[in-house]
């Protein structure tokens, strides 16, 4: 019985192309999440990412424990670390001169967001004398220095954008305000990151649209922070997690399985970058950026 050839890459075969990864952080609060975060990343050091990056707390409530985390990754390792800045509740002189001190550090990359409104505060509101959106920012940030900016797109819509063609026209005005790449909040199904990034060409955005991937190790929790952020989790994905509640071993064996295949079917696509939502956890990034071909230098 004879098949089409199918797209989708041959069981446990490298991806054709070399393939580019870039890992998340967060900033520790701890002690013993400051060790976690460590082991982290000299767990993926050896893998040569092409960047690591540190989020920012809302209402730029880390800002000292990311700009010590980004500096010591800069010090101490062969990292090319890219720092989370936000908008909300800082005045431009504040952001400029927090950018400022990146840049005497030697840090080159800025991930460039508005940021969420801290909890319980009813909804983002631009902090007064402030940059209002990340557009804003963005063009801040290019007339301090010649940064290079990361921003945020988004395949399935902002929660607080009116339509989706309002958040593509968004996510082009970033761009021509000087950003280089733009990475995609988390999604399940490709075929929303496909749709997406055939819209954001269709629209005139040529710089990179990097997909976002969040391997799933708690999977309610993912339900609940997905239900806020504007992300859809499949039906299919909801009964592989079945049944799995007390069984976190198991779960991370599905986690690394359905992140894998997301990022198969997109290589297979010819997408070559994928940046990985790590929460300080090396294991199944690392896991993946093998199945992927990503190895360490010899």
């Amino acid at each position: 019985m004879s098949r089409d050839p199918s797209p989708v890459l041959p069981i446990a075969a490298a991806t054709a192309r070399p393939v580019n990864v870039s890992f998340e952080f967060f900033p520790p609060k701890t002690e013993k999440m400051q060790e976690t975060l460590w082991e982290c990343i000299k767990r993926l050091e050896p893998l040569a990412p092409s960047f690591v990056s540190v989020t920012y707390g809302a209402g730029g409530g880390t800002r000292e424990r990311t700009h010590d985390t980004v500096v010591r990754i800069a010090r101490e390792t062969a990292l090319k670390p890219a720092a989370h800045l936000t908008c909300v509740g800082h005045q431009k002189g504040e952001v400029d001169d927090i950018a400022r001190r990146y840049w005497d550090e030697g840090i080159r990359h800025i991930v460039a967001l508005r940021g969420d409104a801290p909890e319980g505060s009813g909804g983002y509101v631009p902090t007064p004398g402030g940059y209002a959106y990340a557009v804003d920012l963005v063009e801040g940030l290019k007339r301090i220095a010649d940064f290079e900016i990361s921003v945020a797109a988004y395949p399935e819509m902002h929660p607080d954008a009116p339509s989706a063609g309002f958040d593509l026209d968004n996510l082009k005005r970033k761009v021509d305000a000087g950003a280089t790449r733009a990475i995609t909040q988390y999604f399940f199904d490709v075929d929303v990151y496909r749709r997406f990034a055939d819209k954001a060409r269709s629209a005139g955005i040529t710089v990179p649209i990097v997909p976002g991937i969040l391997p799933v190790t708690n999977f309610a929790q993912v339900q609940k922070f997905s239900a806020a952020c504007g992300a859809s989790v499949p039906a299919w994905m909801a009964a592989l997690f079945e049944g799995l509640d007390d069984d976190p071993e198991t779960r991370k064996l599905v986690a690394a399985t359905v992140a894998a295949e997301q990022c198969r079917a997109l290589a297979a696509d010819g997408v070559c970058d994928f940046h990985f939502y790590t929460l300080n956890r090396a294991d199944l990034a690392y896991a993946i950026s093998h199945i992927l071909g990503v190895r360490p230098a010899k």
